[in-house]
Parts: C-alpha cells; structure tokens; sequence
C-alpha cells in the first residue's frame, strides 16, 4: 500500500515527471529530502517502473491511431507477441477475453503508414485474421 502523500506525489509525476524536487516539494508541502526519499522508495518497491516521453499535443494531434485486435493461433502466441513488439508503431499489446486474443494500439504519421503496418501486422505468422478501428477523438486520457 501507498499513502496518500505517495498517491499524490505519483499524480504530480504523471502530470510531469520532469518536476524539479524543489517544486514537487513545495506542492506536496514537505522537505526536499522526504519527496526525494519517496521517489526512491517508490522506484525501489517497483510502483514506479520508469519515466517515458509524452508527446505535445501538436504532434500528437497529427498522429493517426488505431485499435487492432488481433486472432492468433495458440501454439504461435509468444511469437506474434515477440513480432509485434518489433514494430515501433505499435505502443500496447493487450491479451482480452472475447472472440479476439489481442488488441494492439497503433499510431502511425498517416494513414497511408497506418495501413502499411496494419498491413504488415495481418501478414505475421500466427495471425488469423484482424479488426481494426482508426480512433476519430481521444475523450479522455490520463
């Protein structure tokens, strides 16, 4: 478990997790030294894994994302996973319950790339068939 403080402290990062220590300290009214202890403890425990680059908004508004779910072959799963993961476009591979294995998410600079990786995604081995839905507006993201 986390404290509160924790669950705060991680709100911030995710916020911006190039926050100086200085400033997360001063939003979280404790010392440098604590919040610095904190993110220690935090990455040590595993509840922090690392730190990403975020895209801006500009580029990411120009990016062409889509849903692809995916029915594999059972005896070829760990190869489509270790194949998709080859493909820098694809940035998450989810295994789901339904008449699908996998969804992978796809973002791509056009919709001509997009259809080249989606293209390229159906022609893996241990790939049945795919299903994709390009993403029109993201609603919510956090």
């Amino acid at each position: 478990m986390i404290s509160e403080q924790d669950e705060k402290l991680l709100s911030l990062l995710r916020i911006n997790a190039r926050t100086s220590i200085t400033d997360l300290a001063r939003a979280l009214n404790l010392s440098r030294s604590t919040v610095q202890n904190r993110i220690i403890k935090l990455e040590r425990s595993g509840v922090i894994k690392g730190y990403s680059v975020e895209y801006g908004s500009e580029f990411q508004n120009d990016l062409v994302c889509a849903h692809v779910h995916i029915k594999e072959q059972q005896k070829l799963t760990a190869q489509t996973i270790i194949e998709l993961k080859r493909i820098n476009q694809v940035t998450g591979i989810y295994a789901i319950s339904g008449e699908y294995d996998l969804i992978a998410i796809v973002q791509a600079q056009s919709l001509d790339k997009l259809n080249q990786i989606l293209e390229h995604i159906g022609t893996l081995d241990g790939i049945e068939r795919t299903t994709s839905s390009v993403i029109l507006e993201t609603k919510l993201k956090r």
